[in-house]
């Protein structure tokens, strides 16, 4: 997201990420990741709860799916940061809008289903 960032900001869009580990953590993950976005923490897992998001299980490493995307993400120079304390959290991707309106959600099934940028921004777009 740190690359697209510019293209959310032209579009009077804010990024925030929310995080699983602790303070210390955070500060790595950022350090490692460049983003100057907020990186909000949330140790006790409680806005995953409200957001229904899932966790993933060994089973998930082996799926197609799974293998896809950790090819593309080495292709794209990315690695995998610090594992936290609860690796198996799979993550999601929202929109919000002024007045409580959620303009776009997308849970994620396996390690590496983003949305992504592309269709965040196309999101941006239908609001």
């Amino acid at each position: 997201m740190r690359e697209h960032e510019q293209a959310f900001l032209d579009k009077g869009a804010s990024l925030a990420a929310v995080g699983l580990g602790d303070r210390h953590y955070a500060e790595i993950f950022r350090e490692e990741t460049g983003i100057a976005f907020p990186l909000l923490i949330d140790e006790q897992r409680q806005a995953y709860a409200v957001a229904n998001l899932r966790s993933a299980n060994l089973l998930h490493l082996a799926r197609r799916d799974n293998f896809e995307s950790r090819n593309r993400a080495k292709a794209a120079g990315h690695h995998q940061h610090k594992l936290g304390q609860n690796p198996f959290q799979l993550g999601g991707s929202f929109i919000f809008a002024p007045g409580d309106i959620d303009r776009f959600a997308h849970v994620s099934k396996t390690f590496g289903d983003n949305a992504t940028p592309a269709t965040l921004l196309a999101a941006l777009d239908r609001g």
